[in-house]
């Protein structure tokens, strides 16, 4: 497990959307110092709460922040990128560089922090993933997100040796500016945040968001013709 109260936590992406929703859950459940990044930061109004610029495609961008950042005891890989369509169309350089955001990204970030993390007792690393990480169907993101999935799994046994929790979280449509012209039923950013911060407390692996993760979750042992969106 993972105490929250009193912790210093880094939320990649977190001035919008989920990354905002995780900073406000955490500081309302005791932590004492928020690290939030984006590429272009605006100042934060409350005084726990520090925005720090990072481009995670950007190995000195990384080294910058690891610098900038006193201490942490939690990292949060919530930073991540869509483009629309399918493998077969568009540029490969724009899938390639979907995959450098989407998993190169978080993997650069879980290298460089960890380090700090052990240092601390070991912590926790989350890696926000999607419902798409087991589903067809979504082209180049969903296979961003399947490949983020895997290598979260090694993350956890790389780290288990230095007592790092690592959460890999799985969630569907979520009312956030990426999903904004989707008409679907979508989750709330700080209940799929309270849900996760319930996991770190817990000692959990893994956090199942929604019915559609859970449900897709299940049918990873029936036929691959049961995991496709279409």
């Amino acid at each position: 497990m993972t105490e929250i109260n009193g912790a210093r936590v880094l939320v990649t992406g977190g001035q919008r959307g989920l990354g905002k929703a995780f900073t406000r859950e955490l500081l309302d459940a005791g932590a004492s110092k928020v690290y939030v990044t984006a590429r272009r930061p605006v100042p934060e109004e409350d005084p726990r709460t520090i925005a720090l610029p990072l481009e995670v495609t950007d190995a000195g961008s990384v080294a910058a922040l690891l610098e900038a950042v006193a201490d942490v005891d939690i990292v949060i890989n919530n930073a991540g990128s869509a483009i629309p369509g399918g493998l077969l169309e568009g540029d490969v350089a724009d899938i390639a560089g979907l995959f450098d955001i989407n998993v190169f990204g978080p993997l650069r970030i879980a290298r460089a922090f960890a380090p700090m993390l052990a240092e601390n007792g070991g912590g926790a690393l989350v890696n926000v993933h999607s419902v798409l990480s087991w589903v067809a169907g979504a082209g180049a993101y969903g296979a961003t997100k399947a490949a983020l999935w895997s290598a979260t799994n090694s993350l956890r046994l790389e780290l288990s040796g230095q007592g790092t929790q690592v959460v890999g979280v799985h969630l569907g449509y979520t009312d956030t500016d990426m999903t904004k012209g989707i008409d679907a039923p979508k989750n709330d950013p700080r209940d799929v945040a309270k849900l996760v911060i319930d996991a770190l407390l817990k000692g959990e692996s893994e956090v199942l968001a929604d019915e559609a993760s859970r449900h897709y979750k299940s049918a990873l042992s029936g036929p691959v013709e049961g995991l496709s969106l279409v």
